[in-house]
């Protein structure tokens, strides 16, 4: 069965509560405090308190800072990350979070995405709210995550931007594509750091799943309620039924954009640059363009935490004025692989599994191709022997 962690955002959803519901949920504080220990936050102290909120007990994470540091830029933000010593998965979450800020606050603005700067969600504590979201996740086994519908009030909040109606300009802008309920509340329960979270990591917003439940954690929110208690309730269990994502899924970003005036060879470098900057696949597919003129389509599936990178490469290296994104939501089995010995050598498979079960098996290419090389055999007998080798196990 798979581990699912359903998020119930009945009072909103903020980037500290996030981390005190995980904390809640079985978390070591010392864990998280060691890992933000590896960022350069100064003279930080990290706490883990009990708290409550109308009756329910939980963890209030807070983060107390020597100072208020304010107005680092994408650029500082992505070095501080980048350089750490965090794990890959965290490093790649955390850039992906901030990013999604980032390409909200640019849009909102108007301005470059290299030049946006950070106010609020550049602040320490909000730094520490999302590497520390990432790190509990991991510490959890990186469940799949499911965020309920969201709710936001309707009354306004002071920012270093000014005075702004709710959802915050940056709220409303990460949550594009997701349902929201806006209701007759005056304060702000969705901050821009709890949307990011909740947005790159949700792989669906509704209701609970049926699901086998393990543990119940509750994050504390700052603001005492008197309608309801001010929790993130996080709930994790097992997914008890077969349904159409029983695969492992994530979220990528396709940009695409068509070209018609563009030399065949720099067509082709800009394929091989977009490749070796780490893109999953590049495509280029025939299309007829204005004007009867021939083009192609070059089209470019992404991580998240690339984005930038791809679009910078493509309105440089290219004559595009422009592309276009959008999310794409991946399903996948999982991989693994595996050596099989043949007449002609060790040959290295790809195995794609689904809930432990082999359901595809592909022969790597240049293993096989090596094998041919040495033997002087068709390299489709090498792929023949391989995937009898693999039969008969």
């Amino acid at each position: 069965m798979d581990r699912l962690l359903y998020l119930d955002c009945l009072s909103g959803i903020s980037g500290d509560m996030t981390v005190g519901a995980l904390c809640d949920l079985g978390v070591e504080p010392e864990t998280l405090r060691s890992e933000l220990g590896k960022l350069s936050l100064g003279e930080t102290r990290f706490d883990f308190e009990r708290q409550t909120r109308q009756g329910i007990n939980g963890t209030k994470f807070i983060v107390r800072e020597h100072g208020h540091a304010h107005g680092r830029r994408w650029a500082e933000i992505r070095e501080m990350i980048g350089s750490s010593a965090l794990s890959d998965f965290v490093r790649q979450k955390t850039l992906a979070v901030f990013e999604r800020v980032a390409l909200a606050e640019a849009k909102i603005h108007g301005v470059p995405l290299e030049t946006v700067g950070f106010h609020e969600v550049g602040a320490i504590d909000s730094i520490a709210d999302i590497v520390g979201a990432c790190i509990a996740l991991e510490a959890l086994g990186r469940p799949r995550v499911i965020v309920s519908p969201l709710r936001e009030g309707r009354g306004w909040i002071d920012c270093a931007h000014g005075r702004f109606p709710l959802p915050a300009p940056a709220t409303l802008e990460i949550l594009r594509g997701v349902e929201l309920e806006l209701v007759d509340e005056s304060w702000e329960s969705i901050t821009p750091t709890g949307a990011a979270i909740a947005r790159e990591f949700a792989q669906s917003f509704g209701l609970m799943p049926r699901m086998e439940i393990e543990k119940i954690g509750y994050g504390i929110g700052t603001r005492e309620l008197k309608e309801r208690p001010n929790v993130l309730r996080a709930v994790l269990g097992r997914v008890t039924e077969v349904a159409s994502n029983d695969y492992e899924t994530d979220t990528i970003i396709e940009i695409e954009t068509n070209i018609d005036d563009l030399s065949p060879e720099i067509t082709g470098a800009v394929m091989e640059r977009l490749l070796a900057l780490g893109a999953l696949d590049v495509t280029l597919t025939p299309v007829q363009m204005k004007k009867n003129r021939p083009g192609v389509q070059l089209a470019v599936l992404c991580e998240p935490a690339l984005e930038a990178k791809v679009v910078h490469t493509l309105l440089t290296e290219t004559s595009a004025f422009g592309v276009r994104r959008s999310e794409k939501r991946r399903f996948k089995l999982e991989r693994r692989f595996e050596k099989v010995q043949t007449a002609f050598g060790e040959i290295t498979l790809k195995l794609g599994l689904r809930k432990g079960e082999v359901v595809q098996v592909a022969p790597e290419f240049e293993s096989c191709r090596a094998a041919s090389e040495r033997s002087g055999q068709p390299l489709r007998e090498i792929y023949r022997a391989a995937l009898a080798a693999h039969a008969k196990r």
